[in-house]
């Protein structure tokens, strides 16, 4: 039950605000959009896709397991930041020459293979 001495708190829409309630209370804002990005991280993560597409019709081992986790993780990167770092394109280097007889059939690979200068 409210008594007419009791302050009145009404808080309207709150969209882009950041507040923060009490004697202890912090507030902090972190605003921003990720970058998106280029035209030679897109062209990686459109050839990322293609492959992983591809692997689909492949029966599943252990390099193409990897192949695909590492793939995941790339595109992953891409989408998140806008770009794929260098650990990752090493990694991604390394796995896919360890699928390579495998990849061999497969232009997609050869797309991610050419986009990490292979």
């Amino acid at each position: 039950m409210t008594s007419a001495n009791e302050p009145h708190v009404r808080i309207g829409d709150v969209t882009h605000s950041t507040f923060a309630v009490g004697s202890n209370a912090r507030a902090e804002s972190h605003r921003g959009t990720t970058p998106g990005p280029d035209q030679s991280a897109e062209e990686l993560l459109a050839a990322v896709r293609a492959l992983r597409a591809d692997l689909l019709r492949l029966q599943q081992d252990d390099r193409i397991r990897r192949l695909d986790d590492g793939l995941a993780e790339t595109e992953d990167e891409i989408t998140r930041t806008g770009a794929a770092g260098d650990g990752g394109r090493q990694r991604l280097r390394g796995l896919l020459e360890d699928a390579s007889a495998v990849l061999a059939l497969f232009t997609s690979a050869g797309a991610v293979a050419g986009l990490l200068g292979m």
